[in-house]
């Protein structure tokens, strides 16, 4: 799988939406729920999904209610195709629990 051009992964990421960020390597998104609850459940179904597409991300559940997704093909070195595909099944994950 080929990695992607800065240029093609800012596109890219804009048009996932506000929440998706694009950096020299990889992807990230800041979403933000009601209570610990709804994040923790957010992280793991992000989790199931990650585990459906063989693809990991990094996770960062804090400040209680925070929770901080990092894509990136690790074994590519950085953001591929890949890492847009699970990003979109993301977002909609987090729009059902906000």
């Amino acid at each position: 799988m080929a990695v992607l051009k800065p240029e093609d992964i800012r596109k890219r990421a804009a048009k996932l939406g506000g929440a998706w960020k694009a950096g020299p390597k990889s992807i990230h998104a800041n979403f933000v729920f009601a209570n610990f609850s709804e994040a923790l459940a957010f992280t793991v179904r992000t989790g199931v999904e990650a585990e459906k597409a063989d693809h990991h991300p990094d996770i960062l559940l804090h400040g209680w209610k925070k929770v901080k997704v990092t894509l990136s093909t690790h074994s590519e070195g950085g953001v591929t195709k890949k890492d847009f595909a699970l990003a979109e099944k993301i977002s909609k994950l987090a729009e059902r629990e906000q």
